[in-house]
């Protein structure tokens, strides 16, 4: 990387900070955004009428069916998301960032349409259920790259002191598209009757989504390429590659997201469905007051990212380790049958999430080198989240159904030592020229 400083040659069109070049950053952040925004929230649809779906294109009397029911929980969350990290992020580190932002896109905006459209079970038999199971394995590859490198993307078009505020922008998409979509599932449970919403209203977030992504994609159409990529000089590739560098910066993220993850998919999926089933409260209660609590977490993401770019990432990270650890059982045990209790619980643990979630892309991007930044972090973060994070829910279920409930907690508070440890052992980076790394 040394090598690569010497051999860089600034482009003056570029290199310039004036108006004009930070207000197309700016537009770009935007359209990075929107769509990033479009991929959660078309993502999550499917979490939200999952059970409208299941009924809709699977029969458990049908053996074929049942069985392609059985790959479409699990082929996506554990598979196609980290195979789609590591595919399209080798392709971003080669063909560019916005050409992978722009493809994700498409294909996830495709799969809604199709999810919005196809025949049922009722009609075409097994073939249903085969046709939604390639739409969300497409969509869990697509999902997989947009995570990646839309972290790379924001982090390389950011100002080098303002990294960290600009990078909190990705969470902002997880946190507002979830959001969103809760917002629309509930408006459309609220306006329809149930049968109305099992025969046809099920399909409305995903036709509104594929018709949202047509604006998304205008969007990303016209924003720049990354700056830090196009000034990459290919020659270095031939360069030796400092791979015990970059295989200890994986297994450091890979470590440091396992708490983050682990802790953001109990608070957000995960701790709705335990208040309503352990502690008697009301689905709609417990469902506004879990929108509520992501939409106050939501507000500090850019406070936090500027936070870190004053004072640092490490001690940003550390603190959040120390206070998941601390706080997981007290907040676990503060949930009632009242819904203020889970709102209450939920806003303080969500904020403490928000917390490491605002300084993932700055804190990956600054990591390791352009190269292979986007690749590296595809295969870190996709094993992380699907390993640790998209399992928490069924093992906090398994963990409580068995009578074990309290370790499920004492496992969230040793994976967020695990992020503690990790951020101690990793430089801190902040206001680093990404150009240089």
């Amino acid at each position: 990387m040394g090598n690569d400083e010497a051999t860089l040659t600034p482009q003056p069109a570029l290199a310039g900070t004036g108006p004009q070049t930070q207000r197309s950053k700016r537009k770009s952040l935007l359209a990075s955004t929107v769509g990033n925004v479009m991929e959660w929230y078309e993502w999550s649809a499917y979490a939200v009428f999952a059970p409208f779906i299941a009924a809709a294109m699977f029969n458990s009397g049908d053996p074929v069916s049942a069985l392609l029911s059985t790959l479409a929980v699990f082929a996506v969350g554990f598979l196609m998301r980290p195979l789609g990290g590591i595919v399209f992020g080798r392709i971003a580190d080669r063909r560019g960032r916005k050409f992978v932002l722009v493809t994700t896109m498409l294909t996830m905006a495709a799969g809604s349409l199709v999810i919005g459209l196809m025949p049922t079970y009722a009609s075409i038999g097994a073939w249903a259920s085969l046709i939604l199971l390639l739409c969300r394995v497409a969509q869990g590859f697509a999902h997989g790259g947009e995570s990646a490198t839309a972290n790379t993307y924001v982090a390389e078009i950011a100002p080098n002191d303002r990294r960290g505020m600009w990078g909190s922008i990705v969470f902002v998409a997880i946190f507002g598209g979830s959001v969103i979509a809760y917002t629309v599932g509930g408006a459309v449970t609220s306006v329809l009757s149930e049968s109305a919403v099992a025969q046809w209203g099920w399909r409305i977030p995903f036709l509104l989504g594929a018709l949202l992504a047509v604006a998304a994609l205008y969007l990303r159409r016209n924003m720049d390429e990354s700056e830090v990529f196009e000034q990459h000089d290919s020659a270095t590739d031939s360069a030796p590659m400092p791979r015990a560098k970059i295989v200890r910066g994986i297994v450091l993220v890979v470590a440091m997201t396992s708490g983050i993850t682990a802790a953001h998919y109990t608070w957000t999926s995960y701790v709705s469905t335990y208040a309503i089933t352990e502690q008697g409260m009301e689905a709609g209660a417990a469902y506004w007051a879990t929108v509520a609590a992501q939409i106050i977490a939501l507000a500090t993401l850019p406070f936090w990212g500027r936070l870190s770019d004053q004072v640092g990432r490490r001690p940003l990270m550390i603190g959040f380790a120390v206070a998941m650890t601390i706080l997981q059982i007290p907040l676990l045990g503060l949930i009632g049958s009242s819904g203020w209790t889970l709102l209450l619980a939920s806003a303080i643990a969500l904020m403490i999430v928000a917390i490491p979630g605002a300084l993932l892309s700055a804190t990956m991007s600054e990591n390791f080198p352009t190269r292979v930044r986007t690749q590296a972090i595809g295969f870190a973060y996709s094993i992380s989240v699907a390993v640790f994070g998209g399992t928490a829910p069924y093992l906090n279920q398994l963990l409580i159904g068995v009578g074990v409930g309290w370790m499920s907690s004492v496992y969230i508070m040793l994976l967020c030592v695990c992020t503690g440890v990790a951020v101690y052992l990793m430089p801190e980076t902040k206001g680093i020229d990404l150009k240089d790394a």
